[in-house]
């Protein structure tokens, strides 16, 4: 073997000993990211890529929301796009498989609980939370993708979800891909929808979150909408 090629060898040994011996607490940022793309760039300097996409996004989590096209752009292979985009998305399922086992909602940190459900999601997306009498979960997941405001596209989804899962309550959620996480007064008018759409089977709107990168607006904690939720 060439001795650059050893040279190259030893350094991504020694950086999975490093990662086996204390995970990446030890690891700069683009060493995370180099050692990421060593499991789908096996004969490249994945440090001299890493920090080429460091430079051009401006940090990880940009180069992670990047569309595919754009990190191809920088020249990595589709399947090395491809696995990067996997993280946030992977992610999302992992903190949703941990929630998993606590299924009481505590009203007052609902935004916490649904933040994370819009982890890589580059596109509007509705969320549903529904719940029982106790306020134990019973459904969570997307049931639009698109505007929140398009009501007439999801809200037959909405009411045959909680009838399916015999809701008593439910919390809507949507995100604001390149805004603020300011509900419009299109948001305040389709909440008014769902709410009274929901009270005619007999479930109770709590509360409508807007989310926006990691800001979250709580409707019913910050007064618009009282009638909406029975305030």
């Amino acid at each position: 073997m060439p001795e650059d090629k050893q040279i190259h060898s030893g350094h991504r040994m020694r950086m999975r000993s490093k990662f086996l011996e204390s995970g990446l607490d030890g690891f700069e940022t683009h060493e995370s990211l180099e050692l990421l793309l060593y499991y789908c760039i096996p004969r490249k300097d994945t440090n001299a890529i890493a920090h080429r996409l460091l430079d051009s996004f401006g940090s990880l989590s940009a180069v992670l929301d990047a569309p595919i096209d754009a990190l191809k752009e920088c020249g990595l292979s589709e399947n090395a796009a491809i696995l990067l985009k996997l993280v946030p998305q992977m992610s999302r399922l992992y903190l949703d498989d941990r929630q998993s086992c606590d299924k009481v909602v505590d009203l007052e940190n609902i935004g916490e609980r649904l933040l994370h459900k819009f982890i890589g999601r580059d596109y509007e997306a509705v969320v549903l939370l529904l719940l029982d009498v106790k306020y134990k979960e019973v459904f969570c997941g997307v049931i639009n993708k698109g505007s929140v405001n398009s009501c007439d596209l999801y809200i037959r989804k909405i009411i045959e979800n909680a009838m399916i899962y015999n809701a008593s309550y439910a919390v809507l959620a949507h995100n604001h891909p390149s805004g603020l996480a300011l509900p419009s007064r299109a948001d305040i008018g389709s909440t008014k929808t769902v709410a009274s759409a929901l009270s005619l089977v007999g479930v109770r709107l709590l509360d409508h979150i807007v989310v926006a990168d990691e800001d979250y607006v709580s409707m019913r904690q910050s007064g618009l909408c009282n009638e909406a939720f029975g305030g």
